[in-house]
């Protein structure tokens, strides 16, 4: 779930929605949660309880009450059991020796948690985010680092010198404390450091499982083919005055890499590879010479082959494909419009669109069906996911296949 700075949650309080029983199963159930459903033991939950749910994808601490979950090195990852998956955990309050109690949330008696501080956590606001509380992190050590602390002072001041540092004595000092503090003093100051850029959204589309109610939308919808890679975003702005230069930017989903040298979670950093291989900068400064009325320009999408994810799409290099574009004048163009633009103008890639009319089913189990229907365009495989948008408004979602996660990410 995202929440107000549109920053992925991986646990937090919710309301049971259904109970259902799994066909083959006496001792567990189903619990329905928003578009998710979860196993439990028969019994655990009723509608209108309150739990705390860890979404795919997360892991929790090796120590208590998680025991259970080391066989599976306590990361919760989407299972499949017959026909039914079941995706992400639910654990009861007094799982954690904390208490509920019924308050009037919106005029509707709700059950509402209260843990071991005396804090209430209700399933509807910023309080029912437990994601730092309990130390939840991400499963995939690829979205741990990058969105970490990184290296420390030291390590980032041997990397702004790298030949320098290279060389015996300081590497020698470099492994004392005391000779780290020295050339620190002399070294240690960086450059000013540029903010990530103010007019760049960081790219996250919530799942539809937590945002249910849009499947009541029955207009048409832009449907196209989720790429599984990592988030890679080129901006430029343009320079006012007689000498001041296009600011160009490259960004993976958290780090900007105003430096060349900024260390990256790959081998190699293919973020500014892509830029090089599609000839980015020279192509967003040939924009904004053709128009003049936009102050920046933004293209954003996803890098995808060998080594980045599970899924290399049976190649053997790295690949971009845009499923943004985003101007100062008119916002985020339209998908069809993007395509033509950067396609056509650029021959810079664009996801495949498989609908320009789409028309939403009741259910996500519908949704789900439609989404594993037929293979990527990518590789002819099984497809990561779908992602939806409206042409009418900025409102999107995505929708992954469970049967894609079993593959890849179990």
């Amino acid at each position: 779930m995202l929440n107000k700075d549109n920053q992925r949650e991986l646990c937090y309080v919710v309301t049971i929605d259904e109970i259902k029983p799994i066909e083959g199963k006496d001792r567990v159930e189903c619990a329905v949660v928003g578009g998710w459903t979860i196993m439990v033991k028969k019994g655990q939950f009723h509608p209108g309880d309150a739990g705390v749910y860890f979404e795919i994808d997360s892991k929790v601490p090796a120590a208590a009450p998680f025991e259970f979950l080391e066989p599976k090195h306590y990361k919760i990852k989407t299972q499949k059991y017959g026909k039914f998956y079941s995706q992400g955990l639910l654990m009861h309050p007094s799982d954690f020796g904390w208490e509920t109690a019924i308050e009037p949330v919106g005029g509707v008696r709700t059950e509402v948690i209260i843990d071991d501080e005396g804090k209430a956590h209700y399933p509807d606001d910023a309080s029912r985010f437990l994601t730092k509380k309990l130390g939840v992190v991400y499963s995939i050590k690829e979205d741990n680092k990058r969105k970490g602390k990184g290296p420390d002072k030291y390590a980032k001041m041997a990397q702004r010198h790298r030949k320098l540092f290279t060389k015996a004595p300081f590497r020698w000092l470099m492994k004392r404390t005391w000779g780290k503090k020295f050339l620190f003093v002399f070294f240690g100051k960086a450059k000013d450091k540029k903010n990530w850029p103010a007019w760049v959204s960081k790219t996250d589309e919530e799942r539809v499982e937590n945002m249910t109610w849009v499947l009541a939308d029955k207009g048409p919808w832009i449907a196209t083919e989720k790429i599984d890679g990592t988030s890679t975003t080129f901006t430029m702005k343009r320079g006012h005055g007689p000498f001041a230069k296009n600011e160009f930017y490259v960004c993976s989903r958290n780090v900007m890499f105003d430096e060349p040298d900024k260390q990256c979670f790959y081998d190699t950093n293919v973020y500014l590879e892509m830029a090089e291989k599609y000839n980015i900068k020279q192509h967003l400064e040939d924009m904004l010479g053709n128009y003049p009325e936009w102050d920046w320009v933004t293209i954003q999408g996803e890098t995808y082959g060998a080594g980045i994810q599970k899924n290399n799409y049976d190649l053997n290099d790295h690949r971009f494909m845009a499923f943004n574009f985003v101007t100062s004048a008119d916002g985020r163009w339209s998908t069809p419009a993007m395509k033509t633009y950067l396609e056509v103008g650029y021959d810079i890639p664009c996801v495949p669109i498989l609908s320009i009319g789409y028309q939403l089913p009741d259910t996500v189990e519908e949704l789900r069906e439609y989404v594993h229907s037929e293979p990527s365009t990518v590789n002819g495989k099984i497809k990561e996911g779908i992602v939806f948008r409206n042409p009418e408004s900025t409102i999107s979602f995505k929708c992954v296949d469970p049967a894609y996660l079993i593959k890849y990410h179990s």
